[in-house]
């Protein structure tokens, strides 16, 4: 694969790594981005091991709770714009009401919405706005008490990170507190438990191979490891993690003070892993010029 500047660009944006370092790391892994990373990491080149941030898709994320239920669903647009017209927000707020009685997202754009269903309510937006728009995911969950939280909020109950929490006992304003340091802080699963295990043992391979690179005996290196692990784990899933609001407690002990279960979460950001080719002046006044 032939390795270009603007795939060194994005590898040295995304790890802070120099360029002949990223032009190396892209040459070894030939051009895959991912383990052109983890190559960087293992050789303690990466500054960040950060995902390109250039998410650029745009729309709202309307999150809604009846009972012990509760729905985010995210809805783009090509725009910014768009999310802060009053007629998409309507229809964002009426695709999350529609969700509350289905699973998944096929579901959805299947679901009655005032006699169409929500897919062709959607193509008759894109119609009278102009604007290309899709419903690109939900999530779903149920609990003895489910609070929300909206993360910059354009209108009441959307905005661009929309957050579920369920739990049993503590009260609303503790969940509230949850749904806010899970907006800000990002983890990736409840406990260890609920952790995908490709990721775990990826995260574990890189340790390893880091470890390696310092020359250390292997029995050292496996000691290392397990603090490292332990580390990587408490730092990636919820409960562990140290609370926003207290850092001196995990969030699994500021429940317990609570009275609170946490059973559950969900978080949805507008534009989260979709990335858009963005052309440089040049090349699109150039393009322009040929057509």
């Amino acid at each position: 694969m032939a390795i270009t500047a603007a795939l060194v660009k994005e590898l040295r944006d995304s790890t802070g790594a120099g360029m002949m370092d990223a032009k190396k790391a892209l040459t070894e892994t030939d051009g895959d981005m991912e383990a052109a990373v983890d190559w960087l990491r293992t050789k303690g080149l990466a500054k960040a091991a950060k995902k390109s941030g250039r998410t650029a898709a745009e729309g709202l994320v309307a999150v809604v709770v009846d009972g012990g239920t509760g729905v985010a669903v995210e809805v783009n647009s090509e725009t910014d714009f768009v999310g802060k017209n009053a007629e998409f927000q309507e229809m964002v707020a009426g695709i999350a009401k529609a969700a509350l009685g289905v699973d998944d997202v096929d579901a959805l754009v299947a679901a009655d919405m005032g006699g169409k269903t929500v897919a062709d309510v959607v193509t008759d937006k894109i119609a009278t706005i102009g604007e290309n728009m899709s419903v690109r995911r939900m999530a779903k969950l149920s609990g003895g008490t489910v609070v929300s939280y909206v993360h910059n909020a354009a209108t009441a109950g959307m905005g661009k990170i929309g957050v579920l929490v369920a739990m049993d006992g503590g009260d609303e304003a503790f969940g509230k507190q949850v749904a806010m340091h899970i907006a800000a802080v990002n983890p990736a699963a409840l406990s260890e438990a609920d952790m995908d295990p490709a990721v775990v043992e990826k995260e574990k391979q890189v340790q390893m191979d880091i470890a390696r690179e310092s020359g250390k005996p292997e029995q050292v290196i496996e000691k290392m490891i397990v603090g490292r692990m332990k580390k990587f784990v408490a730092e990636s899933t919820l409960l562990n993690q140290q609370f926003v609001v207290n850092p001196d407690l995990t969030v699994e002990a500021a429940a317990k003070e609570a009275g609170a279960t946490i059973t559950g979460f969900a978080r949805l950001e507008v534009g989260e892993g979709i990335e858009v080719e963005k052309e440089d002046f040049a090349a699109e006044v150039a393009k322009a010029a040929q057509g």
